[in-house]
């Protein structure tokens, strides 16, 4: 199969990044894949690294001229690729491979896949539905019921959540945890509790919640605990407001790691707390890595875990459940082998790369049927 990946961010592109690698890895050799992204961009960089990808400089413009100028080219592009799948994966990539497909005598099959959990009822969604998509992948359930209603419900539908490399995201070794901590945190007491995110500092993200929590708790239940969060310096507010609620030394902020498996090799416990979350790398990295995963009940975080089993749900933005949620674990004994296996075993199933690459070709071919 022929399958082109289009991507409209210049530079970052948050989780596009890793979906679209992770697709490009998977079929690299067995299908004839090609990349339509920035030059200047971070997927554009890190897909020269897989053998046989072919990648092309593609920008996606708002303004009518450049716009009306990239899209002759990328007709061009279709035209000559002869492609059986275009997917996009942003409203720009995704408004411009719908005109330059129009009228095409070999015309691809346009997959969208959503990653956010915005309202699809704008004007601008019920064109590209009509004329512009051929199949529609939701990261979640909670994405995909907003798919399944106007104007995308009369296409085909499905969820696939995100891929993550269960190889590489595996539990740690004692050793490996041991020596995590000790870089990371220093040394820490018998009965001490680590909490770990690698889903990043923004204020969206929910961990301020957290330390609104911790600092209700009592002062010897507080200190026993530790937050780590990695990611890009957070915004001075909130580093404000963590210096005045006194939680300076329970608060760590690692920065940007070149290896995320350190945060979570040095946890006890994972969390993702978001207000606003579709699909995410960062939950599924904790329970592939054999943590038990605190997550809040935006969007599709609730799915990824089983309240209990392998994880916690709290509501998003509540600081008394968190609190509560905060004193019981620190009265519960360690976690238990048996926890880690769960949450293992959930990651195996739900977003292994077998599975992911195995259930996006199947609908790939779905839609080209």
């Amino acid at each position: 199969m022929r399958i082109l990946y289009t991507n409209f961010h210049p530079k970052g592109s948050g989780g596009h990044a890793p979906y679209i690698m992770n697709l490009a890895r998977s079929f690299q050799g067995e299908h004839e894949i090609t990349l339509a992204t920035p030059g200047t961009s971070r997927l554009y960089a890190l897909a020269g690294g897989i053998p046989g990808v072919r990648r092309v400089d593609a920008v996606y413009s708002t303004r009518l001229w450049p716009m009306l100028v990239e899209v002759c080219w990328l007709r061009r592009l279709l035209r000559e690729g002869a492609f059986d799948v275009v997917h996009v994966n942003g409203s720009a990539d995704h408004r411009q491979v719908m005109l330059a497909r129009l009228g095409l005598r070999r015309a691809p099959r346009i997959v969208w896949t959503k990653h956010n959990t915005k309202s699809v009822r704008s004007p601008g969604n019920w064109i590209r539905a009509r004329w512009g998509t051929d199949g529609a992948i939701g990261v979640c359930d909670f994405v995909s019921r907003q798919l399944q209603a106007p104007p995308y419900g009369r296409l085909p539908v499905r969820t696939i959540r995100l891929g993550v490399d269960t190889d590489h995201f595996a539990p740690p070794s004692p050793g490996a945890v041991a020596q995590a901590r000790e870089e990371l945190l220093g040394e820490l007491s018998e009965d001490a509790l680590v909490l770990g995110s690698v889903g990043g500092t923004d204020r969206d993200k929910g961990w301020i919640f957290l330390v609104r929590a911790l600092a209700r708790l009592p002062q010897a239940a507080r200190m026993r605990v530790r937050l780590l969060i990695a990611g890009d310096p957070p915004p001075e507010s909130l580093r404000q407001e963590v210096r005045e609620r006194g939680m300076e030394d329970i608060v760590v902020f690692p920065g940007q790691l070149e290896d995320p498996r350190r945060v979570l090799a040095a946890s006890h416990v994972g969390f993702v707390l978001s207000l606003h979350e579709a699909g995410s790398y960062a939950a599924c990295e904790s329970l592939a890595m054999g943590l038990p995963t605190l997550v809040s009940d935006a969007g599709g975080l609730p799915e990824l875990v089983r309240h209990g089993e392998d994880g916690w749900v709290v509501p998003k933005g509540d600081v008394d459940a968190l609190r509560g949620w905060l004193l019981e674990r620190l009265d519960a004994p360690p976690i238990r082998p048996g926890v880690v296996q769960s949450a293992r075993d959930r990651a195996l199933a739900l977003f292994s790369m077998p599975v992911f690459a195995r259930r996006t070709m199947d609908f790939y071919r779905e839609v080209c049927a």
